[in-house]
């Protein structure tokens, strides 16, 4: 225990909650993942004392936000984890007044409205709560179990809709530990990437422009959208979500599927039966289940179809 770092969080941040050796399978969706030395959930008021302080103790920190594109490893992680959740999940819609711009500034065009969301609301949630206002443009992200902050970090999509076809921009706590405004474009987004982790920023909260539309509308086309990941998607089981990012020209479960893997496991870790795109736990499956599972995959389909297959589930902690 680092009695110096416990104190210090105690006294300068009282009303903070400071778990010890917190279990990460229970801030996953995968459901894996051994304890972390310390994790916190901090508001948005507490976030950058919180910072200050682990450095001040030369403790390592990493921060997560819903963990559904997570495997945390069987050892846990060192140092404090920080999760991005109910302290920044705030969700308000404001209406956009059009202004005058001569550039091409996307965030200067046009009218509609604004959706400004914490980093910790649940992605599905801010697409539910455009519906409700009649909103249309994350009708793709009304299924994702991902956090905001993490859907602006890997420019998350799905059904052909990404999170850079509506975000005006993103508020972030630079590793300096200033708050910052970053614009759609300064993010760099594209396929499953965008600046952020490179840069070190923690994203706080985002601005989408989202268009009016019948609710009616937006509604049955998430009904549908619904029915196809019903259909299409192990939901029985936990999971990260696509375990792999999609090849150039080819589309990994089909690869999968194709090498023969389909139900393929390594302990409770298994190819999805259903769609062999996703890895699945089917009970008391460990990292290092998983992570033998992946390698047995990448080599398969590397010495069949000549594709390396990249995983789209970020690793952390010590396996």
């Amino acid at each position: 225990m680092n009695q110096t770092f416990v104190k210090s969080v105690t006294e300068q941040l009282p009303q903070l909650s400071l778990m010890q050796d917190e279990p990460m399978k229970k801030h996953t969706t995968f459901r894996i993942g051994g304890p972390a030395d310390y994790y916190a959930e901090p508001d948005v008021s507490q976030i950058s004392k919180l910072i200050e302080i682990a450095k001040a103790c030369d403790m390592p920190v990493a921060v997560i936000g819903n963990g559904s594109n997570l495997l945390v490893g069987d050892k846990g992680i060192r140092g404090l984890v920080i999760g991005i959740g109910k302290g920044l999940s705030e969700i308000d819609v404001t209406e956009a007044v059009a202004q005058q711009s001569t550039a091409q500034d996307f965030t200067a065009q046009g009218n509609g409205h604004i959706i400004t969301a914490g980093a910790g609301a649940i992605l599905a949630a801010v697409a539910a709560k455009a519906a409700e206002a009649s909103l249309s443009g994350l009708e793709f992200a009304s299924g994702i179990p991902g956090s905001v902050g993490g859907a602006v970090v890997m420019n998350a999509g799905a059904y052909g809709g990404e999170i850079k076809d509506v975000l005006i921009d993103a508020t972030v706590l630079t590793a300096e530990g200033e708050l910052k405004t970053v614009t759609r474009d300064e993010l760099d987004l594209s396929y499953r990437h965008s600046i952020v982790p490179e840069k070190g920023y923690i994203v706080l909260s985002a601005r989408f422009r989202l268009t009016p539309k019948p609710q009616d509308e937006i509604k049955a086309y998430m009904a549908e959208l619904r029915a196809k990941r019903v259909e299409k998607q192990p939901l029985e089981y936990p999971s990260a979500g696509s375990t792999f990012k999609r090849p150039e020209g080819y589309f990994a479960g089909k690869l999968i599927m194709d090498a023969g893997l389909r139900g393929y496991s390594v302990g409770d870790a298994q190819v999805s039966g259903k769609h062999c795109g996703f890895v699945v736990n089917k009970g008391e499956a460990t990292a290092a289940d998983v992570l033998t599972l992946i390698k047995d995959v990448q080599e398969t389909v590397l010495k069949q179809f000549g594709v390396k297959l990249e995983p789209e589930v970020k690793m952390i902690g010590e396996f």
